[in-house]
């Protein structure tokens, strides 16, 4: 190497040499923050039911108690995408707690059946492999989320129905409790004044509480989870919406994850929750669109309810045609709120 070579190099590395010392690993930190970040950029989106909730006649107790739960269900979902978790994964953990919580329509103070019974419906769907999983008519199983995701994960069908669901949760461990476990005095009392009034076919408060959850992880991967006791007073082995995928639950990463509550029946005829996320891959249209439109759509059949919807870019929200919705959101951006009636 000549001289002049070796003396450029010399200048060269002189140069760079006091940026170097003054920002040692400066790139390399740059680098790393920016996939820390990306890594955290999360959305968990919940819901607890649809229905006639107005201030006025909401009992203070039962707004605090129902904003309790939904903060604890945040709370849950949220820790496991802190963590790096996947959206299934915090899905599970958000509906779990709900489930707990007897204020909501779904595990422990489930409505019940016309003949007394709580029967219990979930479904969950990962939008990453289009995985889904779904029961119907269970009664022993404590978490009724955990099963149909036990469905999804360990078993080659998509929905179990009544004592096959039961006994394949018997088979997996999952945990069994006696079905007066679920039984609350509240959901009694209501069964008991829709048959002595004949309110006719739905709640009696018109209060459908469904729960459900839709989540982003960081990796931007999708998943939709949903779980009830369906109606108060239904019959005949009636099943809603909750449990049927492309109805009260869908997840696609090419699109966006659906998590419903409201009149199944017309859930089910439009094929809701598919149908918003169809309108969002092939129009191009964004949540609140394409659930708007939808929902006006269903408002016209005569059906009531909501959903709430999230897509792989962490946008979400919430819809219904109801006068409140039992609904919450937490973000990777320090986002958090819970919320009730329709003017919040």
């Amino acid at each position: 190497m000549s001289k002049s070579s070796i003396s450029f190099w010399l200048l060269l590395i002189l140069s760079v040499a006091p940026s170097l010392a003054a920002h040692p690993g400066a790139h390399d930190r740059d680098l790393e923050e920016e996939s820390v970040t990306a890594e955290k950029k999360w959305t968990l989106v919940i819901h607890g039911g649809a229905g006639s909730m107005v201030r006025d006649s909401m009992p203070p107790e039962k707004d605090a108690a129902a904003r309790a739960g939904l903060t604890r269900a945040l709370e849950a979902g949220s820790a496991v995408l802190k963590k790096g978790g996947t959206a299934m994964d915090a899905v599970s953990a958000a509906i779990m707690i709900m489930e707990d919580d007897e204020h909501f329509n779904a595990g422990k103070g489930a409505v019940f059946t016309y003949k007394g019974i709580n029967e219990l419906d979930a479904s969950i769907m990962d939008g990453k492999t289009l995985g889904a999983g779904a029961v119907t008519g269970a009664r022993y199983t404590k978490n009724p989320i955990l099963l149909a995701r036990a469905v999804m994960e360990k078993s080659p069908h998509v929905m179990l129905s009544r004592e096959g669901a039961d006994e394949f949760s018997r088979e997996q461990g999952l945990e069994q409790v006696n079905p007066d476990y679920f039984a609350t005095p509240e959901r009694w009392r209501q069964l008991e004044e829709l048959k002595a009034k004949k309110l006719g076919w739905y709640d009696v408060d018109l209060k459908y509480g469904t729960v459900g959850a839709v989540a982003v992880d960081g990796a931007g991967n999708v998943a939709a989870g949903t779980s009830t006791g369906g109606l108060t007073g239904k019959r005949w082995g009636r099943i809603g919406d909750s449990p049927i995928i492309g109805a009260g639950n869908y997840a696609d990463n090419r699109a966006c994850a659906v998590s419903a509550t409201g009149a199944g029946e017309f859930f089910i005829r439009l094929g809701v929750a598919h149908e918003i996320c169809a309108r969002m891959r092939m129009l191009g249209e964004d949540s609140k669109v394409a659930a708007d439109h939808v929902l006006k759509e269903m408002a016209l059949l005569g059906g009531t309810g909501g959903v709430i919807v999230t897509a792989p870019d962490g946008t979400a929200t919430f819809s219904f045609n109801t006068p409140g919705m039992y609904r919450g959101k937490a973000t990777s951006a320090g986002d958090k709120m819970v919320a009730i009636y329709g003017d919040e």
